[in-house]
Order: C-alpha cells, then sequence, then structure tokens
C-alpha cells in the first residue's frame, strides 16, 4: 500500500499526460433527506503504468463545487463544499461491449458551514473519499456514466467527526 501512494503522490512508473477537459455533472442523495447537485471540471489526465497493486491505470484531477440541501423546501438548510481530489481508475471488465471502470480518489475539500442537517461537522475542511463505477458510452469515451459513494470526514483532526454520506450519479463528457 505504501508503494501505491508513493507512485501516485510522486508520479512514478511511466506516465503521459493528455490535456482532455472533461465536465460532468452529478445528482446526490445523501442520508435522510440530504440532496445534492455537484459540478466537477477535469482538466487533467495522466497514464500510469507498472503502478504496483494495479497495473496500467489512468489519473484525472477533479475540481468541484456541491451544493447540499437538507429539510423542508419552505425551510431547508444549504451547505457549498468546494473540493480537488487526485482519482486513480482503471478499466476491469465490460459491458455490452462498452468499458466499466472502478474508481477510487481521496481529496480536500472546503465547506461553507461547519453545521449541517442537524450535524456538526467539526470543522470546515473535510477529506473528499469516493469509491466509484464508471460506464464509458461510447468507445472513445467522451461520455459516461458513474454510480459512486462518496464520504466527507475531517479525518479525526477535529471533534467531533460525523462525517456525511452520499451516493452519486454523474454524467460527463468530454470537449
Amino acid at each position: 500500500m505504501k508503494k501505491l501512494i508513493m507512485a501516485l503522490l510522486l508520479g512514478l512508473g511511466s506516465t503521459s499526460a493528455a490535456i482532455a477537459d472533461e465536465m460532468a455533472i452529478d445528482l446526490l442523495k445523501g442520508e435522510g433527506d440530504v440532496t445534492g447537485i455537484r459540478l466537477a471540471y477535469r482538466p487533467y489526465h495522466s497514464t500510469i503504468t507498472d503502478l504496483p497493486l494495479v497495473g496500467d491505470a489512468s489519473l484525472y484531477l477533479e475540481l468541484s463545487a456541491n451544493k447540499w440541501r437538507y429539510g423542508d423546501p419552505a425551510e431547508y438548510d444549504d451547505n457549498l463544499a468546494i473540493a480537488l481530489s487526485p482519482v486513480l481508475t482503471r478499466q476491469f471488465a465490460t459491458l455490452n461491449g462498452k468499458p466499466l471502470y472502478w474508481e477510487f480518489g481521496i481529496g480536500v475539500s472546503f465547506l461553507d458551514k461547519k453545521r449541517f442537517a442537524g450535524k456538526n461537522l467539526g470543522s470546515y475542511y473535510q477529506f473528499e473519499d469516493r469509491l466509484g463505477l464508471t460506464l464509458a458510452l461510447d468507445p472513445a469515451k467522451k461520455r459516461s456514466l458513474s454510480l459512486r459513494y462518496f464520504h466527507y470526514s475531517n479525518g479525526g483532526l477535529e471533534k467531533p467527526n460525523p462525517g456525511m454520506d452520499f451516493l452519486n450519479l454523474s454524467y460527463a463528457w468530454r470537449f
């Protein structure tokens, strides 16, 4: 695991970068009555070969803005999260002739409010962890559909640390 983390952080292994701007729009469903929308921009994609424990994979950097809502529309609570995350992805199967990828990422985020949805999140600063599946909708991977699990937490750096969990449905396109 240490080798995998070091390879990601230091860019070890053979890498090649390709500038392929990508945008995504996501619908979020959180705990209880929490819902949201997420807009993401991915300016950087890289291929990494011979990554320990993984093999050949891709790495992209994602900048996102998340708008979360909680409660009754007449008196809802909202929060804004800005996040920056490196994301590792790799094809593992095909589904009806379309590539299927897993993805994993840990990034950082900044919240507009520490108190949201009846919780004290402990800090304005949170880690953004994700696990997901992505289906490429066309051969050039210019359009894709993803299902992800997100967890936001301050990692125990502040107390309390209840965290927030989300399921995410995403549509992305390259231009």
